[in-house]
């Protein structure tokens, strides 16, 4: 089976809401839609929604890379040699993992369907039979974000992944005001998405903290700043995860080597899809330090690609991919039995995608053959 042609869709997912974290405002996701056709008529269909802040990559930059660079380069390809097919990538363009991890999920795509198999199969085989649903709350002040929190606990919801990253002790207040509403039974994560940038301040946070039993505290320093991490987890008893600190496998070991981190979260638009995500996640269990996927807010497409990795694997212990609910229109059909997910048996990623609705919120398309 060889690729024989791939369209690309510049898109726009529309949100119900802003999306707030601690370096930007969201009133919509940009992504990057894939289709990639075979000479079998089998079609697959890949995503890549690049954060400048994150992996480097703008909404432009990706679809020009994969309309000049990387579709050119993977045309005439046998979709299910992964290991080629990222070779081939990686010569061609150095980093841009979003870009990359747009193929790649439209590969496994296409595989999963040529063998009539679901890409958890391909991967490992299925581990967990369902996950919980974590809810993200966008920042705001401290009574919207209890009163929301509020609300999912109303509707099954067990988790709560809080977005911070202002000043520190405006995070206290807003956390603090969450753990009051909800009580004691619920999980709540902390993310800090880098901004309390340095060791000392997010000691300060964690000792005004030390009595609200956070879960899991999620990249309070700097991405660059590994050092910092290893500070703040030799002085609390707080679970430290690591985020935009870890793309790929050269991360991922100076991880282990310090020590850095009780739990990493793997993305597979940071690291380049299904494949590079495999890997991260066995080096991470060779070490003993437990894994999430987490979510960039993608489509159905990306979401459920990420799904997959995670129900394939012991090791992975939480999701974070709620884009899907997030969005007034959406490209796919993932189904979310909230607060659950529970992956259906479908042959490869396992959605229908409606090309109208990607027609409808594309801004430029392109075809490579």
């Amino acid at each position: 089976m060889k690729i024989t042609e791939i369209e690309i869709f510049a898109i726009n997912l529309p949100l119900i809401e802003p999306f707030i974290i601690s370096y930007d405002t969201y009133d919509t996701m940009p992504s990057i839609i894939v289709k990639v056709s075979t000479d079998e008529g089998i079609v697959g269909y890949g995503e890549a929604v690049p954060d400048e802040h994150v992996t480097g990559e703008t909404w432009e930059s990706t679809y020009r890379v994969l309309k000049h660079q990387l579709a050119p380069t993977v045309l005439g390809q046998d979709p299910l040699s992964f290991e080629k097919i990222h070779e081939l990538m990686d010569k061609t363009v150095y980093q841009v993992p979003a870009a990359k991890a747009a193929i790649d999920i439209a590969c496994f795509d296409i595989a999963g369907k040529k063998l009539h198999v679901p890409v958890y199969q391909l991967i490992g085989g299925r581990y967990h039979e369902k996950f919980p649903i974590t809810h993200v709350l966008s920042i705001g002040s401290p009574d919207k974000m209890a009163n929301e929190a509020a609300e999912r606990v109303a509707m099954g919801y067990r988790s709560f992944k809080m977005k911070v990253g202002t000043e520190v002790m405006k995070d206290v207040e807003r956390i603090q005001a969450v753990r009051e509403k909800v009580g004691d039974d619920i999980d709540i994560r902390v993310d800090v998405n880098q901004g309390w940038h340095n060791a000392a301040t997010t000691l300060k946070g964690l000792r005004a903290l030390r009595n609200v039993n956070l879960d899991w505290l999620e990249q309070p320093v700097d991405a660059d700043d590994l050092d910092a991490m290893v500070e703040v987890k030799s002085k609390t008893d707080v679970t430290l995860m690591i985020d935009e600190g870890l793309h790929g496998a050269k991360e991922m070991r100076e991880i282990i080597a310090k020590r850095a981190a009780d739990k990493v979260n793997i993305k597979l638009m940071k690291c380049g899809g299904i494949y590079p995500a495999m890997k991260l996640a066995n080096m991470a269990e060779m070490a003993g330090i437990e894994c999430q996927v987490g979510s960039m807010v993608e489509s159905s497409i990306g979401s459920a690609a990420g799904f997959h990795v995670a129900f394939s694997k012991k090791i992975m212990k939480s999701v974070e991919l709620t884009g899907p609910l997030k969005f007034s229109k959406d490209v796919g059909n993932l189904h979310y039995d909230v607060p659950f997910i529970c992956l259906n048996e479908r042959p490869g990623l396992g959605i229908d995608v409606d090309e109208n609705v990607i027609q409808e919120l594309c801004h430029k398309s392109c075809i490579v053959r």
